[in-house]
């Protein structure tokens, strides 16, 4: 299955920031769930140059937290274990399109460049990788909300907009959670789900 979503083209500046040239852009999620090589670039800078644009974005924390306890359920954790967060701002080409939270359990991403506020090379997808931790399955909860402050002053967006909230588990074979990510998107856009057959 490819994951991916699609923004159309509203009148609003922001919206046409994300929508691009060709008034779609549509987004194969498969390589930024795939483990990179160490030295290339991440995939939303990747994605947004081959489309003539800048991709970026700034780290905004990393600290050990008591997550929510959505997050606490969806990793799998027992009461009172804690977990690492590293936030992130999305940014195309300067302008913020997405917040972007992932947590790990704290037993695993502890003491660990995951826990670390510098760069990880080739991405904490890799990262994982080379711990064992694989994504052999993901799994998408989609959901809208009215925008906090905080992510209303990130995002740009007026008070009390409304934000599209997609929160996604990755397993491993044996059905182990090891990373939620969360994020956080402006109202304009919105998820398409393509579903691909499979080649034995």
């Amino acid at each position: 299955m490819v994951l991916a979503y699609s923004s159309k083209v509203s009148g609003d500046p922001q919206a046409e920031r994300m929508a691009m040239s060709d008034h779609s852009w549509v987004s194969d999620s498969t390589p930024y769930l795939r483990p990179r090589a160490g030295n290339s670039s991440n995939a939303w800078t990747e994605e947004a140059a081959r489309r003539g644009h800048a991709g970026g974005q700034r780290a905004l924390e990393v600290a050990t937290v008591d997550p929510t306890d959505k997050v606490r359920d969806a990793l799998g954790l027992a009461a009172g274990e804690r977990a690492v967060v590293r936030r992130r701002l999305i940014l195309l080409d300067d302008e913020p399109v997405e917040l972007s939270d992932s947590f790990y359990p704290a037993a695993i991403a502890a003491g660990t460049r995951l826990a670390d506020p510098r760069k990880i090379p080739g991405g904490a997808v890799r990262f994982l990788a080379d711990l064992g931790f694989v994504g052999e399955e993901h799994v998408e909860q989609v959901s809208a909300a009215v925008a906090t402050s905080a992510e209303a002053d990130l995002l740009a967006l007026a008070p009390g907009s409304a934000v599209l909230k997609l929160l996604r588990v990755s397993l491993t074979a044996e059905g182990a959670p090891f990373e939620v990510s969360i994020m956080t998107m402006p109202p304009e856009r919105h998820l398409t789900y393509r579903l691909r057959k499979e080649v034995p």
